[in-house]
């Protein structure tokens, strides 16, 4: 074979196959797709279970009590049957041999003539025999009569003789037949028939074998009949079962449906909906009145909480802003104070001191209780401009490293190599950025904290991540939560009012952002903040991971920027982390 053809039927033989595989790779998909939609289906639908859990009984039930009635029956036909042809085979054998024992014949062909008239007589007679065969023994040879079809010979088989000629040398005067069954040709097809043996002693000519062949087609016509109504019958009663029992979950199901539909409009704020109650006084009537009750009663505590809720949340934005003006004053006489304190008695100076760090932290919380307020009223605007969030990060690290000095923990930036570029309120993700590199800081306890910028097409990222206390389950849980402390008995020398991570996830949502967080014990913690290139898109697969595979603080290369504080350890010398057991705690926000 030329080169040529062998490449071109090599290519096309890859050709086929390629097509093939792809077939049937698209034949999976939907056996797989159908597969799990019948799933759901069967998961969803108390009506379709219960509905073919009762058609599955009804089927066993049905299949059970047909194959009863029908195995009985067909044992009653047969066992009619096989006593009817017992008994006229029995008659006729004793009229044959009659005929013969009356008969005067010494020649086997006068004794032929004779026999060949028995099958027209017990046909008269009404004889179900469809026909007669006779054997006559002459020595050790047989030979046939011939008063009988041709097609009746091949049906007699060696068994049935032996039987035959066994039972009558036992006792020569049994009238016990031998029977046997076969299968009659007619017509093309095969009809179920039984063949009788029997014996007739001759007067001087010997001894003649007499069967006798009998049709059990009616029979096998009546079973057939009988069996097409039961399946009819089974048929009809598997479709009465199944709409009778669509019909009785339909009228259980629809009142607990239209509860799941009234319950899923009250979850989704419509707290005026309410089940429709019937005339009647049944258990489906009395379910809907008391959800109704129910749905009432939770309407009215919740108007109830929702006024209180008003009512605290504009109590504390009264508060705050009422609070500023008398703030504003006993700031200026603090720092009027704080100015002269070189002036005063040591006690004093200590107090004025003091004082002004308290008025810092007082400040701070009437800022995050006004902020908290304006995310509860729903005032919060998000003002977006295009930033980079690499140059927000390293300028909240760097006023964030007065504390990482006095802390002596190490700071390092990872920056990737493109722009991270987004639409983001620079302030608002800056405060972000703020509470998690000082939470970091604090509590690092003298060991690294890394930060990492990532980006891909459709997001950027932050993690900052400490080797510091890290946090348990409970707290992981609820590290967001307003007012919500670790440990409050910890010292914190920057002071904070339990705002700030609340805070931060309120901006990270108002970006349609993601704000997550991780710890374990004594292993530090990770806390990673998604954000989207552009205003309206869905934050998906974060392009950074929230945690190193490796758990460990990564070594710097000096590929990206590393920021040391004096004093404080460099990332190249990291001491060994003691091993400590426990899963990994994970939250997403």
């Amino acid at each position: 074979m030329p080169d040529d053809v062998r490449l071109a039927l090599r290519g096309h033989v890859r050709s086929v196959s390629g097509r093939l595989r792809r077939t049937s790779t698209h034949v999976r998909v939907l056996v797989v797709r159908a597969f799990r939609r019948a799933v759901d289906r069967w998961r969803s639908s108390m009506q379709l279970r219960v509905t073919a859990t009762a058609l599955a009984v009804g089927v066993a039930a049905v299949a059970v009590l047909g194959t009863y009635l029908s195995s009985s029956i067909s044992r009653g036909l047969f066992e009619q049957r096989i006593a009817d042809v017992e008994r006229e085979s029995v008659a006729f054998t004793n009229q044959v041999r009659t005929t013969v024992a009356e008969s005067s014949a010494t020649q086997q062909s006068e004794l032929t003539r004779l026999l060949s008239d028995v099958p027209g007589r017990l046909q008269a007679q009404g004889s179900s025999a469809v026909d007669v065969l006779l054997m006559h023994e002459l020595g050790t040879d047989l030979r046939l009569v011939d008063i009988a079809s041709p097609d009746v010979l091949p049906l007699l088989t060696d068994e049935l003789r032996r039987r035959n000629l066994a039972l009558r040398e036992e006792d020569p005067r049994s009238d016990v037949p031998v029977l046997q069954s076969v299968a009659i040709p007619r017509d093309g097809e095969v009809v179920p028939g039984v063949m009788v043996g029997s014996t007739v002693q001759g007067t001087a000519l010997g001894t003649y074998e007499v069967y006798f062949l009998y049709s059990f087609e009616e029979e096998q016509e009546t079973l057939t009949l009988i069996q097409r109504v039961l399946l009819v019958g089974a048929v009809g009663i598997l479709v009465l079962i199944g709409v009778i029992t669509r019909l009785v979950t339909r009228q259980t199901v629809l009142p607990v449906t239209r509860a799941a539909t009234v319950a899923e409009r009250l979850a989704d704020g419509h707290l005026s909906e309410r089940m429709p109650v019937g005339k009647g006084k049944d258990e489906m009537a009395s379910l809907a009145r008391s959800f109704n009750e129910m749905a009432t009663s939770l309407q009215d505590q919740i108007r109830r909480m929702e006024e209180l809720s008003t009512l605290q949340r504009r109590f504390v934005s009264d508060v705050s802003h009422e609070l500023r003006t008398p703030l504003t004053t006993i700031r200026m006489a603090s720092e009027v104070i704080h100015a002269e304190r070189d002036d005063l008695q040591p006690g004093a100076r200590r107090s004025a001191e003091l004082l002004q760090d308290q008025i810092d932290r007082f400040e701070t919380l009437l800022a995050d209780l006004l902020e908290i307020s304006r995310f509860d009223a729903g005032a919060a605007v998000l003002d977006a401009e295009r930033h980079d969030l690499r140059d927000l990060v390293a300028q909240v690290v760097e006023q964030a490293m007065p504390l990482a000095e006095r802390k002596e923990v190490a700071v390092s930036l990872h920056f990737p190599e493109t722009d991270a570029v987004a639409d983001i309120d620079s302030r608002r993700v800056e405060r972000i950025l703020r509470n998690l590199v000082v939470n970091a800081i604090e509590h690092a306890e003298e060991r690294p904290v890394e930060i990492t910028v990532a980006e891909d097409r459709w997001s950027v990222a932050v993690v900052v991540r400490d080797y510091g206390v890290g946090m348990t389950q409970p707290e992981v849980e609820h590290v967001f939560d307003r007012f919500w402390r670790a440990d409050p008995a910890r010292a914190r020398t920057t002071g904070g009012t339990g705002l700030g991570l609340a805070i931060a996830m309120e901006d990270a949502r108002l970006h349609a952002g993601r704000l997550e967080a991780w710890g374990r014990p004594g292993r530090g913690a990770s806390f990673r903040l998604v954000l989207p290139r552009r205003a309206g898109l869905t934050v998906t697969e974060p392009p950074v991971p929230l945690v190193p595979p490796s758990h460990e603080p990564h070594v710097s290369t000096g590929q990206v920027p590393v920021i040391n504080p004096s004093g404080g350890p460099s990332p190249t010398t990291i001491p060994d982390l003691p091993a400590i057991a426990g899963e990994e705690l994970e939250v997403h926000r």
